[in-house]
Protein backbone atom coordinates (compact mmCIF):
# COMPACT_ATOMS: atom_id res chain seq x y z
CA UNK A 1 0.00 0.00 0.00
CA UNK A 2 1.45 3.70 -0.73
CA UNK A 3 -0.18 6.55 0.95
CA UNK A 4 0.02 10.18 -0.95
CA UNK A 5 -0.74 13.31 0.59
CA UNK A 6 -2.39 16.09 -1.34
CA UNK A 7 -3.24 14.11 -4.14
CA UNK A 8 -6.83 13.30 -3.87
CA UNK A 9 -8.55 14.18 -7.32
CA UNK A 10 -12.32 14.54 -7.83
CA UNK A 11 -13.29 10.83 -9.96
CA UNK A 12 -11.07 9.21 -6.87
CA UNK A 13 -12.92 11.36 -4.41
CA UNK A 14 -16.48 10.22 -6.04
CA UNK A 15 -15.72 6.67 -6.38
CA UNK A 16 -14.98 6.48 -2.90
CA UNK A 17 -18.19 7.60 -1.21
CA UNK A 18 -20.31 5.85 -4.31
CA UNK A 19 -18.54 2.69 -2.52
CA UNK A 20 -19.87 3.21 0.95
CA UNK A 21 -23.01 4.06 -0.22
CA UNK A 22 -22.28 8.14 0.76
CA UNK A 23 -24.33 10.63 -1.10
CA UNK A 24 -22.71 13.33 -3.75
CA UNK A 25 -22.09 16.74 -3.52
CA UNK A 26 -22.19 18.95 -6.71
CA UNK A 27 -19.51 18.93 -9.12
CA UNK A 28 -18.55 22.74 -7.75
CA UNK A 29 -19.24 22.14 -4.34
CA UNK A 30 -16.74 19.08 -4.64
CA UNK A 31 -14.13 20.36 -6.71
CA UNK A 32 -14.35 23.48 -4.34
CA UNK A 33 -14.11 21.35 -1.20
CA UNK A 34 -10.63 19.80 -2.36
CA UNK A 35 -8.97 22.51 -3.08
CA UNK A 36 -9.70 24.19 -0.07
CA UNK A 37 -8.91 21.29 1.77
CA UNK A 38 -5.54 22.21 4.12
CA UNK A 39 -4.44 18.34 3.92
CA UNK A 40 -5.45 15.11 2.10
CA UNK A 41 -4.42 11.64 2.28
CA UNK A 42 -5.22 8.42 -0.26
CA UNK A 43 -4.42 4.98 0.03
CA UNK A 44 -3.26 3.29 -3.45
CA UNK A 45 -3.27 -0.39 -4.02
CA UNK A 46 -1.80 -1.58 -7.85
CA UNK A 47 -2.53 1.97 -9.18
CA UNK A 48 -6.11 2.21 -7.43
CA UNK A 49 -7.23 4.80 -5.13
CA UNK A 50 -8.75 2.75 -2.05
CA UNK A 51 -8.69 5.33 0.80
CA UNK A 52 -9.04 8.59 1.52
CA UNK A 53 -9.00 11.33 4.11
CA UNK A 54 -9.00 15.03 4.36
CA UNK A 55 -8.75 17.72 6.76
CA UNK A 56 -10.23 21.10 7.19
CA UNK A 57 -9.71 24.02 9.28
CA UNK A 58 -8.14 27.42 10.61
CA UNK A 59 -4.91 26.07 12.26
CA UNK A 60 -6.81 25.59 15.87
CA UNK A 61 -9.51 23.90 14.93
CA UNK A 62 -9.56 21.23 12.54
CA UNK A 63 -12.34 18.82 11.13
CA UNK A 64 -11.46 15.47 10.11
CA UNK A 65 -13.80 14.16 7.05
CA UNK A 66 -14.29 12.19 4.14
CA UNK A 67 -12.28 9.03 5.62
CA UNK A 68 -13.57 5.84 3.63
CA UNK A 69 -11.90 2.89 2.75
CA UNK A 70 -13.90 0.94 0.31
CA UNK A 71 -14.96 -2.22 1.48
CA UNK A 72 -12.78 -4.98 0.08
CA UNK A 73 -9.88 -3.36 1.58
CA UNK A 74 -11.24 -2.17 5.35
CA UNK A 75 -9.68 -3.89 8.32
CA UNK A 76 -6.18 -3.53 6.97
CA UNK A 77 -5.21 -0.94 9.23
CA UNK A 78 -5.62 1.79 5.91
CA UNK A 79 -8.39 4.18 7.94
CA UNK A 80 -6.20 3.58 10.50
CA UNK A 81 -2.72 5.01 8.66
CA UNK A 82 -5.01 7.45 7.05
CA UNK A 83 -6.29 9.15 10.20
CA UNK A 84 -2.34 8.71 11.69
CA UNK A 85 -0.49 11.05 9.06
CA UNK A 86 -3.26 13.70 9.34
CA UNK A 87 -2.73 13.76 12.98
CA UNK A 88 0.87 14.09 12.30
CA UNK A 89 -0.11 16.41 10.12
CA UNK A 90 -2.17 18.30 12.72
CA UNK A 91 1.12 17.95 15.08
CA UNK A 92 3.62 19.75 12.97
CA UNK A 93 1.35 22.42 12.50
CA UNK A 94 0.43 22.87 16.11
CA UNK A 95 3.13 24.91 17.68
CA UNK A 96 4.63 25.08 20.95
CA UNK A 97 2.49 26.71 23.56
CA UNK A 98 -0.44 26.30 21.07
CA UNK A 99 -3.31 24.21 21.33
CA UNK A 100 -5.05 22.20 18.39
CA UNK A 101 -8.37 20.85 18.43
CA UNK A 102 -9.54 18.31 16.50
CA UNK A 103 -12.88 17.35 15.58
CA UNK A 104 -14.53 14.98 13.18
CA UNK A 105 -18.79 12.80 12.99
CA UNK A 106 -17.85 9.58 13.21
CA UNK A 107 -20.58 7.73 10.86
CA UNK A 108 -23.15 5.51 12.90
CA UNK A 109 -21.33 2.32 14.34
CA UNK A 110 -17.66 3.37 13.64
CA UNK A 111 -17.47 5.33 17.07
CA UNK A 112 -14.74 2.46 18.65
CA UNK A 113 -13.32 2.73 15.69
CA UNK A 114 -12.18 6.43 16.88
CA UNK A 115 -12.35 5.70 20.44
CA UNK A 116 -9.45 3.49 19.81
CA UNK A 117 -7.21 6.41 18.26
CA UNK A 118 -8.00 8.42 21.41
CA UNK A 119 -10.85 10.58 20.16
CA UNK A 120 -13.68 10.77 23.02
CA UNK A 121 -17.54 10.59 22.36
CA UNK A 122 -19.29 13.94 23.02
CA UNK A 123 -20.78 14.76 25.13
CA UNK A 124 -17.50 14.74 28.09
CA UNK A 125 -16.84 16.12 30.46
CA UNK A 126 -15.73 19.59 28.85
CA UNK A 127 -17.95 19.31 25.87
CA UNK A 128 -21.76 19.27 25.08
CA UNK A 129 -23.54 16.92 22.56
CA UNK A 130 -21.75 17.53 18.94
CA UNK A 131 -24.53 18.95 16.74
CA UNK A 132 -25.21 19.33 12.75
CA UNK A 133 -27.73 21.21 10.14
CA UNK A 134 -28.01 20.74 6.23
CA UNK A 135 -28.96 22.69 3.74
CA UNK A 136 -30.32 20.89 0.85
CA UNK A 137 -31.36 23.00 -2.34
Amino acid sequence: MEYKENELCYEDYCKLRESVGWLLFSKEQTQKALTNSLYTVIAVKDSQTVGMGRLIGDGMYYTIVDIVVQPDYQKQGIGNRIISMILEFVDKETPIGGRSSIQLIAEKGKELFYEKIGFKLIPHEFCGSGMRKVIRK
